[in-house]
């Protein structure tokens, strides 16, 4: 059974309680992987954000796992609780860790990525790697495509700060600042699971999400690719069409694209329900 965290409770909980917990060790490196789902079923392998852990997919794994998907989630190695590599500060040196993790994972039915933000980065890189690793590849909220938006409001830091209190201000300033839209998707949930994963980022400074690394290997992604992106995502406000339409023209397979009405950056928490069921018809369609 999955040792679920305390601040998931009811029917949440409920849900996910039948998942499992796996180890792989690459070169003393050990990665932390989730899993759901039958064994032989065809597997979603789901990448979350930065400063993030498989928590950032906690109202999506049910219902691929309902809808027939096995889901793999790991903490990427650096964040959640799997190491931090020797010498590792950003994106670019976490593909073997995951290809090598997958490999003994050994996935028996065809596997799809979907990367959320900073996993949306990594699972780009991981396919331009080691392109034999999945079938397909779904973007969310995806950055690195070298498009920044006019309007952004700065992150604070927290870390100075002495008190839990004060901390606990300055995260629900940056969930808002980042990734929601509406002030009514940052509820007590939200806010706990935010604070359980930059307690353990232990990469905080990575720079390569504002260059276009994504752009530069999503040519050389030999499967089919598609995005899902809220409405309202921080990273790209107003510049949403700019983005589709760069996609649409490096990726070899481009696939389709889903705008998530009235959501921010952290679409598939925002807005779950629309989101499951555009990612669930994106992956049965590339199935």
């Amino acid at each position: 059974m999955m040792d679920v965290p305390d601040f998931i409770e009811g029917d949440l909980r409920i849900a996910l309680t039948d998942g499992q917990r796996l180890v792989t060790e690459v070169d003393g490196v050990t990665v932390v992987w989730h899993s759901w789902g039958e064994q032989d079923s065809a597997t979603v392998v789901l990448l979350h954000g930065g400063s993030g852990s498989w928590l950032h997919w906690v109202r999506n794994i049910a219902a691929l796992r309902d809808a027939g998907w096995r889901v793999l989630v790991p903490d990427l190695p650096g964040f959640g609780d799997s190491d931090l590599p020797p010498g590792c500060v950003d994106v670019d040196a976490l593909s073997s860790y995951l290809h090598d993790g997958l490999q003994q994972l050994a996935p028996k039915g065809p596997v799809q990525l979907v990367g959320f933000s900073f996993g949306g980065m990594t699972a780009g890189l991981w396919l331009q790697a080691y392109p034999q690793d999945a079938h397909a590849l779904v973007l969310v909220g995806a950055p690195g495509m070298g498009l920044q938006t006019a309007v952004r409001t700065p992150l604070k830091g927290w870390r100075h700060l002495a008190t839990s209190e004060a901390q606990e201000e300055i995260h629900k300033y940056n969930l808002m600042a980042l990734m929601f839209q509406n002030a009514s998707a940052l509820d007590s949930l939200a806010l706990a699971l935010h604070t359980a994963n930059v307690h353990r980022d232990r990469m905080p400074r990575r720079r390569l999400s504002s260059t276009d690394i994504l752009a530069r290997a999503l040519p050389d992604v030999q499967v089919p690719v598609s995005a899902i992106y809220g409405e309202h995502d921080a990273l790209y406000r107003e510049r949403l069409p700019e983005v589709q339409g760069a996609m649409q023209m490096l990726c070899g397979q481009w696939n389709r694209w889903t705008t998530v009405s009235g959501a921010g950056h952290w679409v598939q928490y925002e807005a779950a329900q629309a989101f499951n069921a555009a990612l669930i018809q994106t992956l049965s369609d590339q199935a």
